[in-house]
C-alpha cells in the first residue's frame, strides 16, 4: 500500500474502498506534544481539501485536512484519551479517520513519499 501525502502534511493511505487519513511525522514533530484531537463525526462528508479535523499541541492549533473527498466511517477512538499516538506513531497508530467513497483520480494531486520527501528538503 502506497502512502499519499499535501502539502499541509496529511497522508492517506487507500486500500480496497477505505482511505485511511492521518498527519505526517513531520507534521507531528513540528507540533511538538500532541494534547489533543478533535476527531471528525461519524458519516461526515467532505470534498478534497475540506477541514476533516483539528489538532492541538503544546505549541499550536491546528485544522487536519481531507487528502481526498470522502464519507468517515471509523475514527481512531483511541486518540480521545492518548492524543500522544500520534506523537509516537503518526504514520500508523496514530491515524485519524478512515473515510468511504472517494474519488481515487484525486489522488493524482497528492505527492507520493518519494515526492513528499523532497519537498520537505525544501522546507
Amino acid at each position: 500500500m502506497a502512502k499519499f501525502f499535501t502539502k499541509e502534511h496529511e497522508w492517506v493511505e487507500i486500500e480496497g474502498d477505505q482511505a485511511t487519513i492521518g498527519i505526517s511525522g513531520h507534521a507531528a514533530h513540528e507540533l511538538g506534544d500532541i494534547t489533543f484531537v478533535e476527531l471528525p463525526q461519524m458519516g461526515k462528508s467532505v470534498k478534497q481539501f475540506d477541514t476533516l479535523a483539528g489538532i492541538e499541541s503544546v505549541k499550536a492549533a491546528s485544522d487536519i485536512y481531507a487528502p481526498i473527498s470522502g464519507r468517515v466511517v471509523q475514527v481512531n477512538d483511541k486518540l480521545e484519551d492518548a492524543p500522544e499516538l500520534v506523537n509516537e506513531s503518526a504514520e500508523a497508530d496514530g491515524w485519524i479517520c478512515k473515510l468511504e467513497g472517494g474519488d481515487p483520480a484525486e489522488l493524482g494531486s497528492l505527492m507520493d513519499a518519494a515526492a513528499y520527501a523532497e519537498y520537505l528538503k525544501g522546507l
